[in-house]
């Protein structure tokens, strides 16, 4: 019950556990599979993961007996401005932030599809970790969407590092847009060895690149909104812009992509995405719309919380979690915050919310695509906190639900300065009409 309020004070919302789905449930789905490619190299042989087909999945529900819930007309607008609602391929649809993207453009009247290997779960099993909000399968995921709203999300199972199978998602969705989110996210995942840091390169680089080919070989007029990360530009002493700056050396002025500095293979991997995505929007005209995202906190959205068989995850494990998760699990059981080093270390964040009910995708990146040739770079987060801070926002909202939340600094297993100046721009999303909900506020 602690954990539940903790989480809430905190701007969570935990949604009750996941039953198991029943028999009686009135409605079916039916899978038809489009390909059976070649598998493609997920993991070699030291990350102790088998390698799996990859096969291009369509889901559909035949419902009966449910009722569908209408679009408002604000939402119907959203998405039919045109004759024909817009298609959106959203790749990592399974995930923490792709599968809230799904359902949410899904409810909004778009077209949606996802595009997945379904290996983020993988990742949990190989560790011994699990989500702290049980998750149930994709497929029943989709159905119970189907059910609930009458709407279908199509569902492509494969892996994107197979071109074979992304060629055939492409052709047979035709996507206007494709969200991004197929990525190997965790940093620490990728220092744990040689094998998983030549994973997450692999995975991120080539899936991306090969997302980039299927845009120009398939669906040229196809908008990409890439989610890259804040942490490609380090922890610079000066001011970091939004993706670019203008510099004058030896009497010559530029304006040049701002420096990257990444701290692990992870981010390193997105600074590769970043510059294969400006190359090519320059040689081939692609438009693209790179989304440097902050730390993303919460847990329910207006869409996952309308069943708990839609209930996305909640990570706070260090190797997943972030370190708001962690604080605020550690809190609820009685055990000290674990602070990192000094605990200086600056952070971004963005509520779940806010990335998506904010209309930021839709309004920027999906209704008004970016030009032929154009390279958008946003920062995409509302506040920033060290660690210590993130620290005593927690012990402050675990006081109001009389706990003792202690804190405890251990050494830190990152290599990373625990002490430094950090200031991001951020304020394309303000010119967006962005309104902000503020974690500072929760606590005082």
């Amino acid at each position: 019950m602690r954990m539940a309020h903790l989480i809430t004070n905190c701007s969570f919302s935990a949604s009750p556990a996941v039953k198991a789905p029943t028999r009686s449930t009135s409605y079916c789905c039916n899978f038809v599979q489009l390909q059976n490619s070649k598998p493609s190299n997920l993991f070699n042989k030291s990350c102790s993961m088998k390698q799996r087909k990859s096969y291009v999945i369509r889901a559909s529900a035949a419902v009966q007996g449910q009722t569908q819930t209408p679009l408002t007309g604000s939402q119907e607008a959203s998405a039919h401005s045109s004759s024909k609602p817009k298609k959106v391929m959203v790749i990592g649809g399974d995930g923490y932030c792709g599968w809230a993207t799904a359902l949410h453009l899904s409810n909004k009247g778009y077209e949606v599809a996802i595009v997945d290997n379904l290996v983020r779960r993988l990742y949990d099993h190989q560790l011994g970790l699990d989500s702290l909000t049980p998750i149930t399968s994709i497929q029943n995921r989709v159905r119970r969407w189907k059910a609930l709203t009458g709407k279908t999300i199509q569902l492509y199972v494969g892996d994107i590092c197979d071109f074979e199978f992304l060629s055939e998602a492409f052709k047979s969705f035709e996507p206007d847009a494709a969200v991004h989110f197929g990525e190997q996210r965790s940093a620490p995942y990728s220092m744990i060895d040689r094998s998983r840091a030549v994973y997450t390169q692999h995975n991120n680089v080539i899936g991306t690149l090969n997302v980039l080919f299927a845009i120009k070989e398939y669906s040229e007029e196809c908008h990409l909104v890439k989610l890259g990360t804040m942490g490609e530009y380090g922890t610079p002493n000066i001011d970091i812009e939004e993706g670019f700056i203008t510099i004058t050396h030896n009497g010559r002025t530029d304006t040049l992509p701002y420096p990257k500095q990444a701290s692990s293979f992870y981010h390193l991997s997105k600074v590769h995405d970043s510059h294969n995505i400006a190359f090519t929007c320059k040689a081939w005209g692609i438009r693209a719309t790179d989304l440097n995202q902050g730390v993303v906190y919460g847990l329910k959205t207006d869409e996952t919380a309308m069943h708990e068989e839609l209930s996305n995850r909640f990570d706070y494990d260090a190797v997943f979690g972030t370190a708001l998760n962690r604080f605020c699990v550690q809190a609820a059981v009685g055990h000290p915050l674990t602070v990192y080093g000094k605990g200086g270390q600056v952070c971004e964040i963005i509520h779940l919310k806010f990335v998506l009910c904010n209309l930021f995708i839709i309004k920027l990146a999906i209704a008004n695509p970016a030009k032929p040739g154009e390279f958008r770079v946003f920062n995409q987060f509302t506040e920033q906190f060290s660690v210590n801070e993130l620290a005593k926002l927690v012990t402050a909202a675990g006081a109001k639900l009389g706990l003792d939340v202690q804190t405890k600094s251990v050494p830190n297993p990152r290599v990373e300065a625990e002490e430094h100046y950090y200031n991001a721009k951020h304020t394309k999303l303000i010119e967006l009409g962005l309104v902000p909900h503020l974690l500072s506020g929760l606590a005082t």
